[in-house]
């Protein structure tokens, strides 16, 4: 079983950054992929930024140039680094991961960006 724990979200003002973080119950290397996605209210859930076992990165266009995907080996953690935040970033953000096809997800923490 794998077992996914977000932390770092929070209320942050318009411009503001927050880093993401998702600890991982097994090694990090062992996925196929690993992913944040958010969901607004009202909205699907959509695809933030991803990161391949091979370290290859991928961003939806909007959040290209102001968010930062990473990972930590060692300590068995994916980060994202939002910079430039904007109130249409808020949503709860999910961080994901495939293991051998199948998804594993954890329960998401809320960014909010507001004045």
């Amino acid at each position: 079983q794998v077992q996914l724990v977000e932390s770092g979200g929070g209320l942050v003002q318009p411009g503001g950054s927050l880093r993401l973080s998702c600890a991982a119950s097994r090694n990090i290397f062992s996925f196929n992929a690993m992913n944040w996605f958010r969901q607004a209210p009202g909205k699907e859930r959509e695809l933030v930024a991803g990161i391949s076992s091979g370290g290859i990165t991928n961003y939806v266009d909007s959040v290209k140039g102001r968010f930062i995907i990473s990972r930590d080996s060692m300590k068995n953690i994916m980060y994202l680094r939002m910079n430039s935040l904007k109130p249409e970033d808020t949503a709860v953000y999910y961080c994901n991961a495939y293991l051998l096809g199948v998804p594993f997800w954890g329960q998401g923490t809320q960014v909010t960006v507001s004045s």
